[in-house]
């Protein structure tokens, strides 16, 4: 079903902050389906609006939302960040971990790929080891088996071997 334009805005300016109101109420007040206000809500998203249920709880809000709330924070003083979390039903000390947890995302990155280059040169070491352990042992194995076959020319040749007879 097609909807005008203004039902529309309505929906999303219900769905934006600071009013934040869940879909399932958006539905039943302007009589259109929850995938629908979920579909618009999505295109919201993909136009980089951030976007959350009514409670504020950080488990409510995607990476992606979490992600454009810092972006468009992290240059803001301490009372425009204020006035930014009233506006969008926010915590401080929430965007703040936020913006601490984007910053140190790719902290230890140095540090992990010093670690894997050790370990890379320590199964490198290992597997040269086999490599020239089973090189001793493939010719110790095609020795003894050319000894065998000269043995069995040799008992063709002269004959089985005294000590063999007992």
């Amino acid at each position: 079903m097609a909807y005008t334009r203004r039902i529309k805005e309505t929906a999303i300016r219900m769905m934006l902050p600071p009013e934040n109101t869940p879909l399932k109420k958006i539905g039943e007040t302007l009589g259109i389906p929850e995938g629908t206000l979920k579909k618009w809500k999505q295109e919201l998203r993909v136009n980089g609006h951030t976007l959350t249920e009514s409670d504020p709880k950080s488990d409510k809000w995607s990476s992606q939302d979490k992600f454009l709330i810092v972006t468009e924070t992290m240059k803001l003083n301490e009372a425009e960040l204020s006035e930014y979390c009233k506006k969008n039903g926010l915590y401080e000390a929430q965007v703040k971990l936020w913006q601490e947890n984007c910053m140190n995302a790719n902290g230890n990155i140095p540090g992990q790929i010093a670690e894997l280059m050790q370990q890379d040169k320590v199964t490198q070491r290992e597997l040269r080891r086999l490599k020239k352990e089973l090189q001793r042992k493939e010719s110790a194995l095609a020795e003894t088996a050319a000894l065998l076959v000269l043995r069995k020319k040799a008992e063709a040749i002269w004959g089985a071997s005294d000590d063999e007879e007992d």
